[in-house]
């Protein structure tokens, strides 16, 4: 990547952001990014975290594998957390949450890749912010059931809490997010949805991706 990443293009790829790793899935990994991918997921992370979860090899080889479907799909591939993982196979970016290694830190080894930061207050964003984050996951919006250590549901108020602070940076809303509740987090002052079990535990795959996707850009048109 030649320089970071424009807010404008940020701001479209979070729209409609599936995190998803083999312990998500109800059926084959594989399958679920293919069916998302076709229904219009426009950014990928790659989160293989929980009980059961692959390692070493393993993780390496299912990670290469789903890289190659966003290459195609020229969606951009993000990896949670494991940022030598991300540098070996040359990721779009990294995602990190307040309990892992320093914003400062991760920008400082990835370069320009797409650095996105978990925040769950005013005070995180800023500091994100100021280590260089592109993005902003904001959450959980929603209780979830996805992540074992997540914190506390706060609603779409703390989108708004946010936007009120001055915190301009793309922002994306995470927890519980369903097509239902994706047009409210998006009015609160999200960019888009990240999503986990509203897409890999659903029947049709591609439906619930296409119903989100068009919840979302139907919202932010509206604005």
């Amino acid at each position: 990547m030649s320089g970071r990443i424009t807010p404008a293009r940020m701001r479209e790829y979070l729209r409609m952001y599936l995190v998803m790793g083999s312990t998500n899935c109800r059926e084959e990994p594989e399958r679920v990014l293919i069916e998302a991918l076709a229904g219009g997921a426009t950014m990928f992370q790659f989160r293989e975290k929980g009980e059961g979860a692959l390692r070493d090899e393993a993780k390496l080889s299912l990670a290469r594998e789903l890289q190659g479907m966003c290459r195609r799909a020229r969606v951009p591939f993000i990896v949670n957390d494991d940022v030598e993982l991300a540098l070996e196979l040359d990721a779009d970016g990294v995602h990190i949450g307040q309990d892992d290694e320093s914003a400062e830190s991760v920008r400082g080894r990835i370069g320009n890749r797409i650095l996105g930061v978990s925040a769950h207050t005013v005070d995180e964003a800023r500091r994100a912010i100021h280590h260089g984050a592109d993005y902003l996951g904001i959450g959980p919006i929603y209780p979830t059931f996805s992540k074992s250590d997540a914190k506390a549901a706060q609603g779409p108020a703390i989108l708004h809490e946010m936007r009120r602070s001055g915190i301009e940076l793309p922002m994306v809303a995470i927890g519980g997010i369903t097509a239902g509740r994706a047009e409210e987090a998006i009015r609160a002052g999200a960019d888009g949805a990240a999503v986990i079990s509203a897409v890999t535990q659903a029947e049709h795959v591609r439906m619930a991706v296409e119903e989100i996707a068009a919840r979302v850009r139907a919202a932010v048109r509206m604005g």
